[in-house]
């Protein structure tokens, strides 16, 4: 879990923090003593790495190498190891798809959320949605051939002609795997607090099971096959740090606030950056 971000989306209730560009060295620094101590405990090759955040493409280009060099280093990772790493699209640069790219990672999953400037405005996601295509086109440039990409439905002033609009431009982007989350108003979070002060609606429930059933039905057609929820994929692409979370496997936190399973005991790490890195 790599936990800096450029600004805590509102509708977010993962551990985040604003990056002031001050820890990421002392960041990386620990996360690779903690894939150490990590990797001399693992008895069985790891058929998953999934880095995710925060923005993990947020760090520095030389310090995202840096981790990314670790992960190979320490972890025992199978000859068929499936390598995720999240990005926001904003923060996909030429040299950032590069360092992907020659750390391992075969995989990338980019926050889209929506295309509709209106709704990613209503998320308090800052980014423009032609940079979602950019940085589809510079990571395929750069080698990663696996792309998913994630959508927000229910969104809070949302009809379903925009949700047909995201929908049709994720398919033009033909993503080996789509997730496709319905809007969740989580307790603590800034969109939470504004729906409890009466300053934004929830959208209706059966617009919102509308666009679910359209989005079934739309995917199925374009060749995707459902395997969980909110997940599609393409046949083969199904991820398989997904299905350790639904086939309820095992799998370890390394991070602030990372979360595991293991042996039948869930548990997760320190939720504060500074508290983790004492």
């Amino acid at each position: 879990h790599v936990p800096f971000c450029r600004h805590k989306c509102h509708y977010c209730d993962f551990y985040s923090i604003v990056d002031t560009q001050d820890r990421q060295e002392v960041f990386v620094d620990r996360m690779d003593r903690e894939l150490g101590l990590i990797g001399s405990r693992c008895e069985n090759p790891l058929s998953a790495v999934f880095i995710g955040g925060g923005t993990p493409t947020l760090l520095r280009p030389e310090l995202l190498a840096r981790l990314l060099e670790s992960v190979a280093l320490h972890l025992p990772l199978s000859s068929d190891c499936e390598w995720t790493v999240e990005a926001n699209p904003e923060t996909v640069t030429a040299e950032i798809a590069e360092a992907l790219v020659a750390g391992g990672a075969d995989r990338v999953s980019i926050g889209c959320q929506s295309f509709q400037p209106a709704l990613l405005e209503t998320l308090e996601r800052h980014h423009d949605p032609a940079s979602v295509t950019r940085s589809v086109v510079r990571l395929r440039d750069a080698g990663i051939r696996r792309i998913n990409l994630d959508l927000i439905f229910g969104i809070p002033g949302a009809t379903m002609a925009d949700w047909d609009r995201d929908l049709d431009a994720v398919l033009a982007l033909e993503p080996q795997h789509l997730s496709c989350y319905g809007l969740v108003f989580e307790a603590g979070t800034p969109l939470a607090e504004k729906r409890r002060l009466g300053r934004i609606d929830a959208i209706d429930d059966a617009i919102e099971s509308a666009m679910y059933d359209r989005t079934r039905e739309r995917l199925e057609a374009a060749g995707y096959e459902q395997y969980e929820i909110s997940n599609w994929a393409l046949p083969g692409e199904r991820c398989l740090h997904n299905l350790a979370y639904w086939d309820a496997g095992q799998w370890v936190a390394i991070g602030p606030a990372a979360a595991g399973n293991l042996g039948g005991i869930r548990y997760r790490n320190l939720p504060r950056l500074d508290d983790w890195i004492e």
